[in-house]
């Protein structure tokens, strides 16, 4: 599971979980990815049992990235123990989501699209927030090739 090596101190706040992704939320790495669509904790083990889901179905076929990380302590007390004396031990770590942040992503020759979305489904699953399937766009990809094409024939006009 994951979990950071170290940190410059084992306690934090719970804090609050507003607005949405600045950072971490287009692709990457591969062509398909899972997309947070509200915000919550994943825990590691939640990271690692989706992990496992995806890898599973693509049976080491493609390559996956891992987008989060979970780096925020979370602290629990015994059971049946009297308030006060402190705050509790940390027990396990999460990863805070924000809405738009690109969780895992998928890529590789022998993936196709189908085979991604099942994947990703079977990962959907294991993970507390609702999720969304996304995949690069190869009409983004021609459409800028048209421009880039269109400026180079208005270039030629100008210099006739």
């Amino acid at each position: 599971m994951l979990s950071p090596k170290r940190t410059k101190f084992r306690k934090q706040h719970r804090g609050r979980m507003r607005g949405v992704a600045s950072k971490g939320n287009t692709i990457a790495f591969g062509q398909f990815a899972l997309q947070a669509q509200d915000c919550g904790w994943v825990t590691a083990r939640q990271i690692e049992a989706s992990r496992r889901a995806m890898t599973r179905y693509i049976k080491r076929g493609g390559q996956i990235w891992i987008r989060i990380f979970p780096d925020k302590p979370v602290t629990m007390r015994p059971a049946e123990t009297r308030m006060g004396s402190g705050k509790g031990n940390p027990e396990f770590w999460v990863a805070v989501v924000k809405p738009g942040r690109i969780l895992f992503e998928m890529g590789g020759e022998d993936i196709t699209e189908k085979t991604a979305k099942e994947a990703m489904r079977l990962a959907q699953y294991k993970l507390p927030v609702k999720t969304k399937f996304i995949s690069i766009d190869k009409n983004l990809e021609n459409n800028s090739q048209e421009i880039t094409k269109n400026s180079k024939k208005s270039q030629e006009e100008v210099k006739q």
